[in-house]
């Protein structure tokens, strides 16, 4: 499978932001991570970050034709994009929102997703691990 994981504003500075929160992995530490997993081990994984929101959503545009699925942590994105929202769902992927912290248990504004209702599963508190386990949730499902 080909799959795209992809990740939000601010996640780029995994390592240094709020470590107590989001660990100390950064997130190239991260990738790494997922892309040696025992479970991601045979699957084509595309790694993407960005701070813009616009670049999110060209990049999930230009790849819907060709990606199985889609793994992504909007950061930020998920509290307030109708336009990431309206992305994922014309894109018609497969799709996990996964968060590295647990927001339903953070501020009140941290609990509200706007993507979810769009992706097939939401993974959230499980640290990095959210990400393999998405990953599996996608190649559990049958071809598109």
């Amino acid at each position: 499978m080909k799959i795209l994981v992809v990740n939000g504003p601010n996640l780029n500075l995994l390592g240094e932001r709020e470590p107590e929160v989001y660990g100390h992995d950064t997130l190239l530490d991260v990738n790494q991570w997922i892309d040696d997993h025992p479970l991601s081990v045979g699957h084509d994984l595309h790694f993407y970050q960005s701070n813009h929101e616009g670049h999110i959503i060209d990049y999930l545009h230009a790849h819907r034709k060709s990606a199985d699925g889609v793994v992504i942590n909007p950061g930020g994105l998920t509290h307030y994009s109708v336009a990431l929202r309206d992305a994922i769902a014309g894109c018609q992927n497969p799709t996990v929102e996964v968060h590295i912290s647990d927001i339903h248990a953070r501020e009140p504004f941290r609990q509200i997703s706007l993507v979810k209702d769009v992706c097939i599963a939401q993974i959230s508190g499980h640290g990095k691990q959210g990400y393999v386990d998405a990953i599996e949730l996608l190649a559990a499902r049958e071809p598109r």
